[in-house]
Order: C-alpha cells, then structure tokens, then sequence
C-alpha cells in the first residue's frame, strides 16, 4: 500500500490528505471508530463542538500509542460562540484531552449575524497561542472568504465545504485553489448514497478496479486534490475507506465523473443557513 499523500497548507504546516469524519456519531461510537481508524492507519480526525461527541474522541485519543505528533485533529467553533472562540476552544480541548489542536475552524459564516470577521481575528490569536497550530474555515463562499482577507489580510489555510460527485463546487474549489487554500470536502459520499454510488459510472469505475464505489468516490477526492473525511461507524467500512492507495483514477475518467456534477446540495446553504 501507498504512503498516504500529505497536503501542505499556506502556513507552512502539514495536514493528511484522507481523515475520518464522526457526524452523527455518539461519544461511544465516536470512540469506538477512531480506535479503528487509528489501527488503521488514519492519522486525522475531524470533529465539531456541535457534534458534541468530543468527549468520545478524546477518550480514544488517551488510550492509543501513536505519538501526538504523528496525529491531525481538527474540531470547530460553533456558530453561537463566535464570539467567545478562547473559551470554546478550551472547553473543546479539555473534552479532547488535548493541549492543542492540529486545525480549527469557523464551522459557518453566519453572516446575518455579522461576527464571523470578529472570529477570524480570535483565531488568529489562538494560532500565537499554540493552542490551534493552524486555522481555518468551514462553508464559506468566496464573498465571505474575501472578507476575511480585506479586514485581516489574512487566508484560512482550508475550506471545509460540501463536496461530492453530486455538487462539485468547481468555482469555488478553483478560486480556492488560486489563494492557496486547501479545498476539504464534507459528505463526500453524498451521506452513504443518495444516487451516488449507484450511477453507472461509478458501478464500472468499482468492477473495474476491484473496489467499492465508496472507494472510487474517495480516490476521486483524491485525484481532484481535495482533503476528504469520509463518516462511518462501522469497522469494515472505516478499513474499506483507507484501503485506496493502491490504484489511482485516469484523466478521462475524472473527466466522466465531472459530468456527474448535478448541484445537488444536501446539506443546508451556506447563504442562508
């Protein structure tokens, strides 16, 4: 198997291309598939306060052998606490059993609320701090990401954003691309279907490869450049998402999948949200 590839980020730090996700996930399960995940071989985790399974994670966290240097956790600030980003980053922490965090991130804009700048500039503090190595954003529209770079002259290093075969978000990933930020998709399995994994498409991609088509939408993030987190619970399948090193998409067929793209949000709008 494949050295899993490595994404550098704009500030100088190093983050795992392929991470797993725990949406949904209680503190038991949570717990539960991060052990796996780290037997595995998964070094990134991504968690939210919101998700309120940290707790989980962090139990997991304490009871493995892997250095804390070798490990890339992420988790996120809550929408209500925009403006309290210290403190919520300490009581994330403490729920994780961490002295740090490896990235954090504004998990919306909620831009009806006016405050996600006044975050921003709290996460950069967090950063001189220590207790954040980099910093970053979930679901921001490049009107909200220009925002940031006027009032603080400042990128995050990754946008976290709904991305799947399903809702390419090509504009947006490119632009991304353009000022050195680090494209993550979220969902990138369309949330375990939801017509994805059926299309024909992908059904011969999978025969042809030997593999499922969940593993053929991941290696798709993969060769598109995007960090991806694929969400499971179930031990098989956490082992099955890893296991995509070893063959790689060709340039037409990317092509084929990018004709998939239908702009099918199914998560809630960024704009509107």
């Amino acid at each position: 198997m494949a050295t899993q590839p490595i994404i550098k980020l704009h500030d100088g730090n190093k983050m795992p291309q392929l991470g797993l996700g725990v949406w949904k996930a209680s503190n038991e399960e949570a717990s539960n598939a991060v052990t796996t995940a780290i037997d595995t071989g998964y070094r990134h985790i991504d968690t939210a306060a919101i998700y309120e399974n940290e707790e989980g994670v962090g139990e997991a966290l304490s009871t493995i052998s892997v250095p804390r240097e070798e490990l890339f956790i992420t988790t996120k600030l809550w929408n209500d606490d925009q403006l309290h980003a210290q403190d919520a980053l300490e009581t994330s922490l403490k729920k994780l059993r961490l002295d740090y965090v490896d990235l954090y991130l504004i998990h919306w804009p909620k831009a009806d609320q006016g405050n996600f700048v006044a975050a921003w500039k709290q996460l950069q503090k967090l950063k001189e701090q220590g207790l954040a190595k980099s910093v970053g954003v979930c679901n921001f529209h490049i009107p909200h990401l220009q925002k940031l770079k006027d009032e603080t002259g400042i990128f995050p290093v990754v946008n976290q954003i709904e991305l799947h075969p399903l809702l390419q978000q090509r504009q947006l990933h490119a632009w991304n691309a353009t000022h050195n930020i680090a494209t993550e998709a979220w969902s990138p399995l369309a949330q375990g279907g939801d017509g994805v994994f059926d299309q024909p498409l992908i059904q011969k991609l999978a025969q042809k490869y030997g593999k499922t088509p969940a593993q053929v939408v991941i290696r798709w993030h993969l060769d598109s450049g995007l960090i991806v987190i694929p969400k499971s619970v179930t031990p098989k399948r956490i082992r099955e998402n890893f296991e995509v090193f070893d063959f790689k998409l060709e340039k037409e067929e990317l092509a084929e999948v990018a004709k998939l793209d239908a702009g099918k949000r199914l998560g809630p709008d960024p704009d509107t949200f």
